[in-house]
């Protein structure tokens, strides 16, 4: 709030005038809103409406006295008619308070659009403190303060010490704003995050600045990474591994072979998209993993044959296929192998892990792909349920994945590389 802008005043009010007063004489604003109480309808005891539109004395100077021995807010502090209004909520009904108080503050800022708002939460009971900071919290360009001073005692702030406080809830409100995008990360739904961010203004303070473009980048990384753009992923994660310590190490050395293309990016890629196809079970998109796990089997018998046999499952030499197997030239002319002819060539041609696999498990493997090919993604017009996948999960677990990681030991790669985060606390 700069110097001279013109100020607009939102207060609760209680049963001590002082605090408002202290206020209005500080911050001297052209309109100030009084959140009051009505009369209680139990006991019929006046509500603190009665400090500001209540005539004669009805403000005490001290909680000591007995009879009040003031006139009302406005006539202290020198108020105008047209310069403040009340606008009346429960005592202690917070949902209530809180909405009403919510609304008086989008109308506030409509009328005056140009003017600082304040919010002072001194005063009334606890419930109209909680509901006014709680809407504050849920509009955008409203600031907070309270009044305080010395304390003799835990009761109230002593008489002519008190002073104007600005309320910091910065940090309040942009772990407010940021929390709901970064839950998104549970699901893995790293776009959602980073969307979600990007609409967020970035805050003033230069530490919940930076790391609010910490957060939304990474954000961006991940989601990059989510879509295979690994590249993108490892530019933007590069420069924050200085700040997440540690955490991003193993991140980092993932995308560095993937983006690498050398003799370890392949298999690395055949096993980050088993990494991908858990994600997309665990958002509930079975058909999705189903259908990555059905390019992880195909994939893995290409990369065996080109990586021990030096061929492509695309274009197979003639005297590369045995007379047991039947393929026909395409349109083309070329000779190709789709996935179980694929495993075939490794079951006649190969000698390694991958061929001992196919021995043992050929027929689980085609009861895999027969699940996968009555899918709606596939063949079929049935989705995939829950169970299925996990079965399908279940066998790669325990049966593939363990053959894919004896093939590509003999490049380097030796175990599943890290599933990427849910959790982004490593970077706030």
């Amino acid at each position: 709030m700069a110097e001279n802008d013109p100020v607009v005043l939102i207060c609760t009010v209680g049963g001590s005038p002082q605090p408002i007063i202290t206020a209005i004489d500080t911050l001297q604003p052209i309109h100030t809103e009084f959140i009051c109480t009505d009369k209680d309808p139990g006991t019929g005891q006046p509500g603190s409406c009665v400090c500001v539109t209540g005539g004669e004395m009805v403000c005490k100077s001290s909680p000591a006295i007995k009879a009040p021995d003031m006139p009302n807010i406005p006539t202290i502090a020198g108020l105008q008619e047209d310069r403040f209004d009340v606008t009346i909520v429960p005592s202690d009904d917070l949902d209530m308070a809180f909405w009403t108080i919510r609304n008086k503050l989008i109308e506030i800022g409509r009328k005056h659009p140009d003017a600082a708002i304040m919010a002072d939460y001194t005063g009334g009971t606890k419930t109209m403190t909680a509901a006014l900071v709680t809407a504050v919290l849920e509009t955008e360009n409203i600031a907070l303060q309270l009044v305080t001073g010395n304390r003799p005692n835990l009761v109230k702030v002593k008489n002519n010490t008190q002073s104007v406080v600005s309320a910091g809830i910065d940090t309040l409100r942009y772990q407010k704003a940021v929390q709901p995008f970064l839950l998104s990360w549970d699901r893995f739904a790293y776009d959602e995050a980073a969307k979600g961010l990007s609409g967020i203004s970035p805050p003033r303070d230069s530490r919940l600045r930076n790391q609010f473009f910490r957060l939304r980048d990474v954000s961006t990384a991940f989601a990059a990474w989510d879509r295979f753009d690994h590249r993108q992923a490892l530019d933007l994660l590069d420069s924050y591994a200085p700040s997440a310590g540690p955490f991003l190490g193993p991140y980092l050395g993932t995308l560095r072979i993937l983006t690498a293309e050398d003799q370890k990016q392949e298999p690395m890629q055949i096993l980050d998209l088993w990494n991908n196809a858990h994600r997309r079970a665990i958002q509930g998109r079975f058909d999705d993993a189903m259908a990555r796990c059905y390019r992880i089997i195909e994939w893995m018998a290409q990369w065996v044959l080109k990586k021990d046999h030096g061929v492509e499952s695309g274009n197979l030499p003639p005297d590369f296929v045995p007379s047991e197997i039947s393929i026909h030239p395409n349109s083309e002319g070329k000779l190709q192998a789709g996935l179980m002819k694929s495993w075939e060539l490794i079951r006649l041609k190969h000698d390694g892990p991958a061929r001992e696999f196919i021995q043992v498990q050929g027929n689980a493997l085609l009861d895999r792909i027969k699940a996968r090919n009555s899918s709606i993604l596939a063949h079929g017009k049935t989705p995939i349920a829950k169970v299925a996948w996990q079965k399908m999960a279940d066998w790669m677990e325990k049966e593939f994945i363990p053959v894919l990681l004896n093939e590509a030991g003999s490049v380097g790669i030796r175990k599943v590389p890290p599933q990427l985060p849910k959790d982004a606390t490593p970077f706030q």
